[in-house]
Order: C-alpha cells, then structure tokens, then sequence
C-alpha cells in the first residue's frame, strides 16, 4: 500500500499513556487507512493499517 506520508499530522495515540517512554503516534485523516509509527523514531518507517484493521485492534 503506497501513502504519501509527507504532510501527515502525527499525534500520540491516548493508549500509549504519558510515560513518555513506548509511544506509537498515529496519522488521522487517511481516507481507509490509518498510519502508524514509534514516536522514538519519527523518520523511521510507518506501518499502514486499513482502518478496519486498526479500528480491531483498538476495540481489543
């Protein structure tokens, strides 16, 4: 799956807590898709979940 991430607005997702320590952050507004990375690791890769995916996973 090809998404252009350049213009995504990250955020740390409200499961990860506030530690500060292991964070993912996700990219809202993704048409059916919802992208995911290590907030340790901005410039890394992200991971593209279909939103179907992602919504079993939150609901989990």
């Amino acid at each position: 799956m090809d998404v252009n991430l350049t213009r995504a607005s990250w955020r740390k997702s409200t499961f990860s807590g506030g530690g500060g320590g292991n964070c993912v952050e996700v990219a809202d507004n993704f048409a059916g898709v919802m992208p995911v990375r290590d907030s340790k690791d901005p410039s890394g890769p992200a991971l593209i979940f279909s939103a179907t995916a992602w919504q079993s996973f939150v609901t989990a």
